[in-house]
């Protein structure tokens, strides 16, 4: 059936072209897509934070002064060496800081008097809520503030809470990256009693 007019092919030609062209585009995202996806789960996503390695492990603990909560005095870190510290950074509005609360204050009571101190650093919070958190969950280890977050950059911290275990020697051993159990802490606390420095 004649309309009068003819489809001329040279107009056909490049629109098969555009939607060939649509088609591996289409692909090419998809297939981008799917390997950002594998890369993210095979070396970021599908690994646990709490592993990754600190640089500052195996060297000496960075050294800072601070000023407790309370106000009541100040402490340097390095007039504790010669004992195990746990230097734990927490926040008042920290939801895995209120659920390791509780192993932190059994591994005080536990080693307080066997040559290990728990220091906590309050991290990027406010000093009211800070101390509101402490009478609330009880514990009477030192907390400090760390004003401009000085010491949290010197220690790497991206979040809280985070746990480093300072050996006698000044350097640290060890570092925990979320919420501490009570086994965990004692056995780092245990470890670094026991180690001839």
């Amino acid at each position: 059936m004649a309309t009068g007019q003819e489809l001329n092919p040279t107009v056909l030609a490049p629109a098969k072209e555009r939607r060939g062209y649509r088609r591996w585009a289409t692909l090419g995202a998809v297939v981008a897509g799917v390997t950002l996806l594998t890369a993210l789960f095979a070396f970021g996503l599908g690994r646990d934070p709490s592993v990754i390695r600190s640089p500052l492990v195996g060297r000496r603990a960075p050294d800072f002064t601070l000023r407790t909560l309370d106000g009541s005095r100040t402490i340097r870190l390095s007039e504790l060496r010669g004992q195990v510290v746990v230097l734990n950074f927490w926040a008042s509005w920290c939801a895995a800081c209120r659920e390791e609360h509780p192993s932190l204050r059994a591994a005080w009571e536990r080693y307080r008097d066997k040559g290990m101190v728990l220091m906590g650093i309050d991290f990027q919070d406010r000093k009211q809520p800070a101390l509101d958190f402490t009478r609330e969950m009880g514990g009477d280890w030192p907390l400090v503030e760390d004003p401009g977050g000085r010491t949290a950059l010197d220690y790497g911290v991206y979040g809280v809470p985070e746990t480093f275990f300072i050996g006698r020697d000044g350097v640290v051993r060890y570092k925990r990256i979320g919420a501490s159990s009570y086994v965990l802490l004692t056995d780092q606390i245990q470890r670094l009693l026991d180690a001839r420095d």
